[in-house]
Parts: structure tokens; C-alpha cells; sequence
């Protein structure tokens, strides 16, 4: 199964929640030729489907999600959310990045309120919603720190409150977790599974860590140097709910990560 519905004949189905269609970025150059980071891109992605991105620095992976987001308008072709084109950031959208952009002079109460409050929500609906939040991502006890006062873990944690917050639909995800140390790293992710699997929103996650990758997506797509195509759109048949640590011993989860590493185009060196 690739997470796509299937036409049946008599039935009109909805729209991806995602489509890229011929989608060309080109950047002016720095005193020489225009570059062009993105060509003929086509991609599409289901309602509720978890789609991970891979590829070599500089092929356009955060380029993508920010053309997604209506950050950046494409040079070509069109992207469409629920089936309208983007020519600006759509309200069901929210982006994570891979700083956590948290604002150091407020608590954790009031970063994640923050997203809340670009949604419209009430105070009263805020005051309700936030302790939620906050119990849901384990944070208990922690309401009234500091940002400083965190680990790198809890403030992404902070962060994922705040987009939780803000409930869009699709998540755009770039690298959210890439700064962070191994250990830390494999804790968010399943963190992440699990507001998934409460939530199952659409999600596009960027990424440089393969094995990552394939621990939490439906689908990898592996991006070439660029300017950047897709060279692998891959299903991931690994069954859920997914334990990382005991995946990465079976042969099923190395063949896919094989299969990813093989169909990445590093360039020489």
C-alpha cells in the first residue's frame, strides 16, 4: 500500500491534502548564473498521511516546505492545499523548525498560548486548552519556567505544544529535531508517533537522518543534488504503532534503510 485511496468507480474522492504539481524554484545567482534549486517537482500527499523527506544538503528539502507554507511563491508550476492553490500561508497550515523559536522571555504556559491565540481562540478556551497540552506532552510541573530553563528536549517539546495549539491540519516539520543529541532525538520522535497517532494530521517531515526517516513515515522520498527531482518514493510497510529501538535490529527496517541510502545522490567525494 503507498497511503493513496484507490478511485472506485461511482465515487468522487477528495482531494490530496498536498499537491505539487511541476513545481520550479530559481533563485537569482550571487554575480553569476540564476540557480535553480527545485525543477519539475511532483508530489502528492494524502489526508493523514506521514511523508518524510531525505536528500543531500542543498537540494531543496526546506525550500519545498517553505513554498508549502506560501512563504515563497514557485517559479513554475503550483502547489495546492485541499485543492486550492497556494498564493499565501494557508490557515490550515503550521511550521516547526528546527530552532524552536520559542520567546525566551515568557513561559512555557505562554509560548505554547501563543499558538492558541494566532488560531482565535477564546480565553477561556485557551485557559482550558493549554493544561491539556501541557499534561499531554509531559510537562508537568514545568508551566512557569523559562525557556533557559529547559533542555534542548523539553523546549521542542514547547514547541510542539505551540503548533499543537494552533491545531492545523498539516504539519510542516524542517529538521525539528536534527539539533537535538541521539538519545533526545529518539524520545521526540516518539513523541511526535504518539501525538500523531492521537491527532493523524497530514505531516511533511524534513530530514538528514535516514534512519529517522523510516522509523516514523508512511512514505520517504529521497530528493537528488541539486536541482532537486525525486529519485525513490518509497512505502514503509513497517507495522504500527513503530518501537524505533527494537525496528532498527530486523532485517525488514535495514532493507529499507539500505534502500533509502542506495537511491541518495551524494556527488563524489
Amino acid at each position: 500500500m503507498d497511503g493513496f485511496e484507490r478511485a472506485t468507480p461511482g465515487v468522487t474522492l477528495a482531494p490530496p491534502k498536498v499537491a505539487v504539481r511541476g513545481l520550479d524554484i530559481t533563485f537569482p545567482g550571487q554575480a553569476g548564473p540564476p540557480v535553480t534549486v527545485l525543477e519539475g517537482l511532483d508530489l502528492e500527499l494524502a489526508a493523514g498521511e506521514f511523508l518524510a523527506i531525505v536528500g543531500p544538503s542543498g537540494c531543496g528539502k526546506s525550500t519545498l516546505l517553505r513554498v508549502v507554507s506560501g512563504l515563497l511563491p514557485p517559479s513554475g508550476g503550483q502547489v495546492l492545499v485541499d485543492g486550492v492553490a497556494v498564493t499565501a500561508p494557508p490557515p490550515q497550515v503550521g511550521f516547526m523548525f528546527q530552532r524552536d523559536t520559542l520567546l525566551p522571555w515568557t513561559s512555557v504556559f505562554d509560548n505554547i498560548a501563543v499558538g492558541a491565540e494566532l488560531a482565535g481562540r477564546s480565553k477561556a478556551e485557551i485557559a482550558r486548552r493549554v493544561p491539556e497540552l501541557i499534561a499531554f506532552l509531559r510537562l508537568t510541573g514545568f508551566e512557569r519556567n523559562l525557556p533557559h530553563q529547559l533542555s534542548g528536549g523539553m523546549r521542542q517539546r514547547v514547541a510542539l505544544g505551540r503548533l499543537l495549539a494552533y491545531e492545523p491540519e498539516l504539519y510542516l516539520m524542517d529538521e525539528p529535531f536534527g539539533a537535538l543529541d541521539s538519545q533526545t532525538k529518539t524520545v521526540m520522535g516518539r513523541e511526535l508517533l504518539r501525538v500523531w497517532a492521537t491527532h493523524r494530521r497530514s505531516v511533511i517531515f524534513v530530514t538528514h537522518d535516514i534512519e529517522e526517516a523510516v522509523t516514523l513515515a508512511d512514505r520517504v522520498v529521497v530528493l537528488s543534488q541539486r536541482p532537486g527531482r525525486i529519485r525513490l518514493d518509497l512505502p514503509i510497510t513497517l507495522p504500527r504503532p513503530r518501537d524505533g529501538r527494537a525496528l532498527r535490529g530486523t532485517p525488514e527496517f535495514g532493507a529499507l534503510v539500505s534502500e533509502v541510502w542506495a537511491a541518495l545522490d551524494l556527488g563524489p567525494g
